[in-house]
Parts: structure tokens; C-alpha cells; sequence
């Protein structure tokens, strides 16, 4: 372990960051989301809409990166990022609230208090996996990215839980008052979580930072012209619109083809999570320092995720064709861990390939692919919704409708095992290392 590196105790201190992330996002796109539709009767496009722009906001990561870079710590961006999506999220409560009587102008605010959230999660979240990649160990990424993740899902998890309750009985004041609690308490907790964390910078990026740098707009195009950042941006576009495009059609599927009822079809949601649990745990384990070197290969982890999660949609596809002898729940467990092992297998291939390339470029790479995963996971929801009415259209049931929808999930699944393939792995030369001096940053002898 070099000095730089993080052990354990960090990644689980970071973890943490990504938990307090998680339990604000979960109020502003949850609760506030129920509250504009039931509460306040408004219509359910409202919040889709501002959910989607927090997501469209976040196309400006690879410029956060690019911040970060050129700064040559994480830490305050981290710290910067939670403190203005604590902000944002305080204002989406007052908005919501402002929206009773107010509601033009409730409406505008809320538009506001959104865009800081998509900046806020943008900044905080590109340069948190940006600092993991850097400072974790390679044996000890897919755990890392396992144990990150799986505090962020338990930030949502007790987040919910607690504020269900100190919600009841239900008031616009209450809101305001357990929205405002749970943003600074989040922004507290990271500031513990990534105090003297990082440490001093490492002497290699003490060098590169005497250089001078070019602007963003080169420095993006000199990451894009990289063929494995450019491969591998495509591919998380792809896949996590694969990934993303079930979530809003799997419930209504399992009611409308397997006649299940809400609580039995919000029931068979927790027996996907349990799945994508399973999953990462598989993962974090095969690429873990015991495991690695037999069955650690992130690619083929990537790939095979893809290939499985394919295969448990065709299962889907098969459910919607054969009806209610089909064993949907064990079909949806599956799908759950083929989708875990997939999604950490690509976190941890993103912590990996940051550091290829360019010197001091991660965060334009972390950011790039960030920006591609937000859209991509704004448009694959929509993008599925759109393709199962389309369907029911022109289809004359709908569980035909939702098994063509399902299968052309698979087939994306399977591009994304393809794209996932010609990925290049990068490659350290015999060269020494030495500074070029072109001016721009470059350290020669990776190839």
C-alpha cells in the first residue's frame, strides 16, 4: 500500500459522504415528489420534470472535474457540492410548501432549488469516486465501490424511515422543519467524514500542478480523443439506459400481466433490491484482495452483468408471453443481482480507468461518464414508459406490450456486453516517467 492509499476505515468514512448524499436526494425526488401529487393535487409531471432537470443539470460534471483538476484536491468540492444541495434542499421544501399559495411562484423556486441539487449532487458525487479512484488501492476497488454504494441505499433506507415518522401528523411547517434537519445534518456529517482524509497531495501531482494546464474545452477534447474514455462513455450511455428503462414498468407489468396488488407489487420492488444486494456483494467479494486474482477481472465482470442481466430480462419477455406460471419473483430476484453485479463491476472499471490516460485528468474522465449516467438514467425512465404505451398502442394486449418492451432492454444489454468488450485496458509502458513539455500536463510513458 503506498502512502497515499485509503485503507478500510477511509473508504467507510467516505461512504459516509455518499450516505449523506443519499438521504437528501431521497426527500427532494421521494417525499416531495408524493407531496406535490397527493397533497397538493398538482400534476405528476411537475416533479417528474424537476427530477429530470436535477438530472440535465448534472451534464456539467466533466466541468466540476476540470475544477478539481486543475485545484489538484477533492475535498473542497466535496464539501462545496453538499453544501449546496443542503441549500437546494431546503428550498425545494420551501417551495413545495410556497406552492399551497403561491403556486407560479412556488414553482420558480422549486426550478431553482433543483438545479442546485443536480449541481450539488454533480460536484459532491463526481469528486468523491474521482478522490476513491485515486486513493484506493486497485485489489480494493469493487469492494470500495460496493461498500460506497450500499451506504448510499442505506442513507435512503433510514433517511425514509425517520422522517416518515417525524413527519406525522403532516404539515407544511413539519416538512420545512424535517427537510431543513436532515440537509444540515447531512452536511455535518461530511464535513466529519472527509476531514484530513485525503492528506497532502502525493509529489506527482505536486509536479503536474507547476504545469501549465489548458482550458476545459481542450482538456475535455483531449480525454474524449482517448480511445478507452470515449469507449467507455458510450457504454455507460447505453447500459444505464438498459438499466434504468424497468424501473418505471416494473410494477405496473407485475399489476397488470400478474394482476399482483400495490402492496404486493411494492413488495416484489424490495425483492429486486435484495437482489441488486446479492449482487454487488458477488462482486465485492470476486474482486476482493482473497478472491482477485481468480475471479477479479472487472471487464469480465462488466461484461458478463450485462450479459446475465439480458438474460433475466428474456426471462421478463418470456413472463409477459406465458403469464402467471412464470416464477416472476425469483425472474425479478435475479434480474436485481445480474443488475447489482453489473453496476458495481462498471463503478469499480470507472475507478480504474480514471487514472488512464492524461495526468490530472480523472476528474474530466469521472465527470464525463457522470454526465453520461445522469442523462442516460433521466432518459432510460422515460424512454421505457414511453415505449410501453407506445406499445399497448399498436399491440393488442399488454403483456405483449411489455414483454417487446422488455426485450428490447435485452437487446441493449447485449450491445452494452459488446461496447463493454472493446474497452481498452490501460497499459503501462517500460518508458520512465517524464514530464512533457508541451505545456499542457502530460506525464509521458502510459501508454
Amino acid at each position: 500500500m503506498t502512502p497515499s492509499s485509503i485503507g478500510w476505515f477511509g473508504i467507510f468514512r467516505l461512504g459516509l459522504v455518499q450516505s449523506a448524499l443519499g438521504s437528501i436526494v431521497v426527500l427532494t425526488t421521494s417525499t416531495l415528489n408524493r407531496v406535490m401529487v397527493v397533497e397538493l393535487s398538482l400534476p405528476a409531471m411537475l416533479p417528474g420534470a424537476l427530477v429530470a432537470l436535477h438530472y440535465a443539470v448534472q451534464i456539467l460534471r466533466p466541468r466540476m472535474g476540470y475544477g478539481s483538476d486543475v485545484g489538484g484536491r477533492r475535498t473542497p468540492w466535496i464539501i462545496g457540492g453538499m453544501a449546496v444541495l443542503a441549500v437546494g434542499g431546503i428550498l425545494a421544501a420551501l417551495a413545495t410548501a410556497w406552492m399551497t399559495d403561491q403556486l407560479a411562484a412556488g414553482v420558480a423556486l422549486a426550478v431553482l432549488a433543483f438545479v442546485l441539487i443536480g449541481a450539488g449532487v454533480g460536484a459532491a458525487g463526481t469528486s468523491l469516486l474521482v478522490l476513491l479512484a485515486k486513493r484506493v488501492d486497485s485489489a480494493r476497488r469493487a469492494p470500495a465501490a460496493t461498500i460506497v454504494w450500499l451506504m448510499m441505499i442505506v442513507g435512503f433506507a433510514v433517511t425514509a424511515t425517520v422522517a416518515g415518522q417525524l413527519l406525522d401528523p403532516f404539515s407544511q411547517a413539519r416538512l420545512i422543519a424535517v427537510t431543513a434537519g436532515v440537509s444540515v445534518a447531512a452536511f455535518l456529517l461530511t464535513l466529519l467524514a472527509v476531514w484530513n482524509v485525503e492528506g497532502a497531495p502525493d509529489a506527482g501531482a505536486k509536479v503536474v500542478a507547476t504545469v501549465a494546464k489548458p482550458g476545459f474545452i481542450d482538456a475535455l477534447g483531449e480525454v474524449w480523443a482517448e480511445p478507452a474514455s470515449r469507449q467507455f462513455t458510450i457504454f455507460v450511455f447505453v447500459s444505464m439506459i438498459a438499466y434504468s428503462a424497468q424501473d418505471l414498468i416494473l410494477e405496473p407489468f407485475a399489476g397488470a400481466v400478474f394482476a399482483f396488488t400495490p402492496g404486493e407489487s411494492t413488495k416484489l420492488s424490495g425483492v429486486q433490491h435484495a437482489g441488486v444486494f446479492v449482487g454487488m456483494l458477488l462482486v465485492a467479494l470476486a474482486g476482493g484482495a482473497v478472491l482477485g486474482r481468480r475471479f477479479g477481472s472487472l471487464k469480465a465482470w462488466t461484461v458478463g452483468g450485462c450479459l446475465a442481466s439480458a438474460v433475466a430480462l428474456a426471462g421478463l419477455t418470456a413472463a409477459g408471453m406465458i403469464g402467471a406460471a412464470w416464477p416472476l419473483k425469483l425472474n425479478v430476484f435475479l434480474l436485481g443481482m445480474t443488475n447489482g453485479a453489473f453496476a458495481i463491476a462498471a463503478i469499480a472499471s470507472m475507478m480504474s480507468l480514471a487514472g488512464a490516460g492524461r495526468e490530472s485528468r480523472e476528474g474530466i474522465r469521472m465527470g464525463l461518464w457522470g454526465a453520461a449516467q445522469a442523462i442516460a438514467f433521466g432518459l432510460g425512465g422515460f424512454l421505457g414508459t414511453l415505449a410501453s404505451d407506445v406499445a399497448r398502442i399498436y399491440l393488442d394486449t399488454p403483456d405483449l406490450a411489455y414483454a417487446t418492451v422488455f426485450a428490447a432492454e435485452a437487446a441493449l444489454f447485449v450491445f452494452s456486453a459488446v461496447l463493454a468488450a472493446r474497452v481498452g485496458q490501460p497499459v503501462l509502458s517500460n518508458r520512465p516517467l517524464e514530464i512533457s513539455t508541451a505545456g499542457d500536463g502530460y506525464i509521458a510513458g502510459i501508454d
